[in-house]
């Protein structure tokens, strides 16, 4: 990892020691309407969760080993995670820290990716079998929180600069999650999305395409919020 760079407009650039005391100082006004909104938006992702997998289980079609291994779900524990300490944080204090931000900036682009692939790849794909899932919590988990994270990241109060190193950590989750999903798919023949299938119509090299193309994706969206991070705040 890179060491965060300081712009020469940032107070912090001159005093290092000042990016740590805004981290002591109490919270302003903005800072805490931030954090009810992290906290509300935490709430909003869990129940949207918490009724998915209920309405699953009522319905007798609940498959835990599955149902954890999608990309969606295991980012909206992320994105829980994130937003509670996100919520705590700016109700105490003026700033995030570094290592908070470097965690959030991966919750951000999972967000985005999230978001983009399922309205662009999966969201006229028809369910399998005859259960027809209520259709809220999809777009809480794919549509409302997703938009969240990315506006939280672009106008939330607090936010300090990372340095470019912080691309490559966000990548390493996506990678190591599609490489378990792949030797899982392979031993048991069940794959989460349709496009990592390799009998499906486009085949090995299709999956490869898909996976290359996200992983691009990713990097531009991590790439782009770090960008963003490192602009100094009128």
């Amino acid at each position: 990892m890179t060491t965060t760079s300081r712009h020469p407009q940032d107070p912090a650039a001159h005093d290092p020691s000042a990016h740590d005391a805004a981290q002591t100082e109490p919270s302003t006004t903005a800072r805490g309407v931030t954090g009810a909104l992290r906290l509300a938006a935490a709430i909003a992702m869990a129940t949207a969760i918490a009724h998915q997998i209920g309405d699953q289980v009522a319905n007798g079609v609940f498959e835990p080993p599955q149902y954890f291994s999608f990309f969606t779900v295991q980012t909206g524990f992320i994105n829980v995670a994130v937003l509670v300490g996100g919520a705590v944080l700016a109700l105490r204090s003026r700033r995030d820290s570094d290592l908070f931000t470097a965690v959030r900036v991966c919750a951000v682009t999972y967000a985005a990716v999230t978001g983009v692939v399922y309205n662009l790849l999966l969201r006229d794909i028809p369910a399998e079998g005859d259960f027809v899932a209520v259709a809220w919590p999809g777009e809480v988990e794919h549509v409302w929180i997703p938009l969240f994270m990315v506006a939280d990241w672009l106008f939330a109060p607090g936010r300090p600069r990372l340095g470019w190193g912080r691309i490559w950590l966000a990548l390493a989750y996506p990678l190591l999650w599609v490489a378990s999903t792949l030797v899982r798919g392979a031993a048991d023949g069940w794959y989460p999305y349709p496009f990592l299938e390799p009998d499906g119509p486009a085949g090995d090299v299709g999956v490869a395409a898909y996976v290359a193309g996200i992983s691009v994706f990713v990097v531009g969206v991590a790439s782009l919020a770090i960008a963003l991070s490192r602009r100094v705040r009128s």
